[in-house]
């Protein structure tokens, strides 16, 4: 079974957990979901799983290509230690991409979609980015010099990304002895929180023992609530520009900066670096906790029944491409995932309807 496939099984139960999700936020009184932004992070998933269609055969391509020609010691898939381990070096080495995802220009400009959302539930840890295939994979070839078998990676990567989905919520509190050890709902709020002392900490995918062996964790405080979504909010429904908007702002500052070595540090240096003198030709406001609205445009009933009307005819465009998607010929492939693309750009527009009309 393809990986694609076993996301499109996985997908219905996705849909009754941020359902059960929201029944039970609306019980407590505790509402997570807003319609325009739940609508936006899972078709941003959509649109991830779809541009992974074409870009995993990259991925993999590039780790069976270093697995056959470089590997040590090939290992063996049927040993359940080689299983164990290679689920502990993935994580280990997603730990480091996190964690530059976060403290390298490039490499956020890819991660920023996961934290766009100022909303934080299960459809978050839907909203993947598109463009983690251009430079991720490189910190993965550790494993395929070390061994491991394309199959497994393939596997185990899969698995790590599954076991995410869950610790996207409010409604968990602390688990105990669990949150020492694992990533859990509590460490991964503080991930995705602004606030100062959160800022850039709990990189763990299943463990959050990484965080503190490399002096990354941060435990929730009951003093400080988290604040969710970017230092730059996004302020745009627009999918595809959830996913450029950073490289955007990147090229805007190499193509001005006015040093060559500049140019080139934008790229590199943490999210958010920019040299002195575009800080006096572009001046960008220092951020405030509070400072910003939420955003959340007006929308009529007809926009968001339409935007929604929109949306399952997505997903069923999406369910036919990934469940299909090693059958379909190429241009039959290309053709339906510029449907599906152009679909949740027209969700995305319908969303914010409402502010572009009463400019």
């Amino acid at each position: 079974m393809q990986d694609a496939q076993v996301i499109v099984l996985a997908t219905p139960v996705f849909f009754l957990l941020i359902a059960i999700e929201a029944l039970a936020g609306w019980r407590r009184r505790r509402i997570t979901y807003a319609w325009s932004d739940t609508l936006n992070s899972i078709g941003l998933g959509m649109m991830s799983q779809v541009i992974g269609v074409f870009t995993k055969l990259f991925m993999l391509g590039i780790y069976q290509w270093v697995y056959a020609h470089a590997a040590l010691f090939p290992l063996s898939a049927g040993s359940p230690g080689v299983w164990l381990g290679a689920l502990l070096a993935y994580d280990f080495l997603y730990y480091w991409l996190h964690r530059a995802g976060h403290q390298v220009a490039l490499f956020w400009a890819a991660h920023v979609v996961h934290h766009q959302s100022e909303e934080y539930n299960l459809s978050t840890a839907l909203r993947q980015t598109g463009s983690g295939w251009l430079a991720g994979w490189l910190f993965y070839l550790p494993m395929a010099i070390a061994g491991v078998p394309p199959l497994v990676f393939a596997v185990v990567a899969l698995i790590d990304l599954l076991y995410q989905f869950w610790v996207h919520t409010r409604l968990v509190g602390r688990l105990g002895w669990f949150d020492r050890w694992f990533c859990a709902p509590s460490n991964h709020r503080v991930h995705h929180a602004v606030n100062d002392v959160y800022l850039d900490r709990n990189f763990g995918g299943i463990l959050v023992v990484w965080d503190r062996m490399f002096g990354s964790f941060q435990p929730e405080l009951d003093a400080q609530p988290c604040v969710y979504g970017t230092r730059s909010p996004l302020r745009s429904w627009n999918p595809v520009w959830a996913n450029v908007e950073v490289y955007a702002a990147l090229a805007h500052d190499s193509r001005h900066a006015r040093r060559w070595g500049d140019k080139l540090r934008v790229w590199f240096k943490p999210p958010g670096w920019r040299p002195g003198d575009l800080h006096e030709r572009f001046p960008r406001k220092p951020f405030e906790l509070f400072a910003i609205p939420r955003y959340a445009p007006p929308m009529t009933p007809a926009h968001a029944w339409a935007a929604g009307a929109m949306f399952m005819v997505a997903i069923g465009v999406t369910t036919v491409v990934l469940w299909n998607a090693h059958r379909l010929a190429p241009l039959q492939l290309a053709g339906a995932a510029a449907a599906v693309l152009a679909g949740l750009w027209l969700v995305g527009w319908l969303c914010e309807r409402e502010t572009v009309s009463g400019r």
